[in-house]
């Protein structure tokens, strides 16, 4: 059975968009071309048609803005990553491909090093892993997430393991792949991606949002979590994995993994095309006092209707996506949420 969820098809073709390029943890030891000093002809011809292929794509302009609150914790066990450009972050690139892009949040329990470890190590492993050809690159994009989930797992178990104590954080994880206009979603936990996608309510009227959810929460209560628990020899009471866990699949969890707590993600995908607003990624201390619809309008109303201040060097847009992301995380706080709240918007325009 596939794994994908797929997304409503598209319903415009995109045009020729670029993307802002950062990456503070680029791997080492990248891979360079050699100069030839007289390609042939039909070299030159070919090249030109991956660059007219590439353009044909039209890949969007993705930003990211983050927001973290500590709430009333004492500690902050959220973690996240934006990578405007995650290219930089491979030795190789299938030459089909224009655009890698990444952006993900971890919310730890039990302590930050779960969290945090799948922050500093997931995208390595992740651009090691990815597909060196194009041909089925939906199934090997996929493969690369399944293993890359469970290979940060067994990392991060091996380490805990070593230490004494044992560590005994978990993490959850809400992990964003886009490539060149296709967005993968691979998640674990309660965390969770929404889109907002604006769409004509009839021929020549008003656009009206919809919210799309990019990802599947995974919790003891559900029926099939529950039954995978169970036949593992756990049990669920009070809506917790022996009473204690609220998750029911998550990176680390090293005393649990063995009664059928799994570090397997759904995974989603989801073309992105001129309709598109932006994506939101969040802990479950965000939707706990929001919906994912409530949340969307929130950050629609800035967009359209908030005065705010920009910083140096932004653009009016990039100023209200900012002011929305932060605005959006105090008021989460506001709303009583004591749980730490970590925010990731990523606007998307072509």
């Amino acid at each position: 059975m596939d794994l994908f969820d797929d997304l409503p098809e598209p319903t415009q073709t995109a045009g020729e968009a670029s993307v802002q390029k950062t990456c503070p943890s680029p791997l080492e030891d990248r891979g360079s071309k050699r100069k030839r000093d007289a390609p042939d002809d039909d070299e030159v011809v070919e090249e030109q048609k991956l660059e007219e292929k590439k353009v044909c794509k039209g890949v969007p302009i993705l930003k990211g803005y983050v927001a973290a609150r500590r709430g009333e914790r004492e500690e902050m066990q959220d973690a996240h990553i934006l990578l405007s450009d995650m290219k930089t972050c491979l030795s190789t690139l299938p030459t089909t491909v224009s655009r890698l892009a990444y952006f993900a949040v971890f919310d730890g329990h039990g302590g930050a090093r779960a969290s945090r470890f799948a922050a500093e190590h997931l995208h390595h492993t992740l651009a090691l892993k990815f597909p060196k050809e194009t041909e089925n690159l939906d199934k090997l994009v996929k493969k690369c997430l399944l293993d890359t989930f469970r290979q940060t797992d067994e990392d991060f178990l091996k380490k805990a393991s070593s230490q004494k104590p044992a560590w005994k954080d978990g993490s959850t994880a809400t992990c964003m792949l886009v490539v060149d206009d296709m967005v993968y979603v691979a998640n674990l936990g309660d965390s969770r991606a929404v889109l907002c996608r604006m769409e004509q309510e009839m021929q020549g009227g008003d656009s009206k949002c919809v919210t799309l959810a990019l990802s599947k929460e995974h919790n003891p209560t559900i029926y099939e979590e529950r039954m995978r628990i169970q036949r593992a020899g756990g049990t669920v009471r009070d809506g917790r994995v022996l009473g204690v866990l609220e998750v029911s699949r998550s990176i680390g969890d090293g005393q649990y993994k063995r009664i059928g707590v799994i570090s397997t993600p759904d995974l989603r995908r989801c073309q992105l095309t001129p309709n598109d607003r932006f994506i939101i990624l969040g802990c479950d201390g965000l939707f706990k006092v929001f919906s994912a619809e409530g949340a969307v309008k929130y950050i629609l109303n800035v967009l359209q209707n908030g005065s705010v201040e920009r910083k140096e060097g932004q653009t009016e847009e990039e100023g209200h996506y900012e002011a929305a992301c932060q605005r959006l995380a105090n008021e989460a706080v506001r709303r009583g949420c004591a749980d730490n709240v970590t925010v990731i918007l990523v606007s998307v325009s072509f």
